[in-house]
């Protein structure tokens, strides 16, 4: 089966949305907020996707400063093309664009947990989540500024 890689393509937030659906991922994003969905597709600065045909089946999208650290923030690929190395040649194209002594970060869905060990990435135990809505002590003090 032939399946296309490219780093310039032009998505459409559907098109994202379908592919997430497809995945899996879409449990773990925002997918009925198409306006979120557009602001991660156009700062995300580097987006590799993966075609076959005209069908998007998968997607890396990775914010990065591609010399010392890439935070890969999603990685899907349609479940009915899943197993086939499409997850693993994302994260080959992704690293190809990077310089050879960058990092790739990433916080894992745990049904992907014994995925990424396979690509070569080595768990570590201290990620920690600032979650979005200003709640905790994490209040910006707008008296300060």
């Amino acid at each position: 089966m032939q399946i296309d890689y490219c780093d310039h393509a032009l998505l459409t937030v559907e098109q994202a949305i379908d592919l997430y659906n497809r995945s899996g991922l879409g449990k773990r994003r925002p997918v009925d907020r198409p306006d979120i969905f557009a602001g991660m597709l156009a700062h995300a600065n580097l987006t590799i996707t993966a075609w076959h045909q005209c069908r998007l089946v998968g997607i890396a999208r990775t914010l990065t400063d591609f010399t010392y650290v890439a935070y890969l923030a999603d990685l899907a690929v349609d479940t009915a093309f899943q197993n086939q190395g499409i997850g693993k040649h994302l994260v080959a194209e992704t690293r190809l664009r990077l310089k050879p002594e960058c990092m790739i970060v990433l916080l894992a869905a745990p049904s992907a947990n014994g995925y990424y060990p396979k690509l070569g990435f080595e768990h570590h135990p201290r990620a920690w989540v600032l979650r979005g809505g200003f709640s905790g002590s994490a209040v910006p003090d707008r008296e300060l500024s």
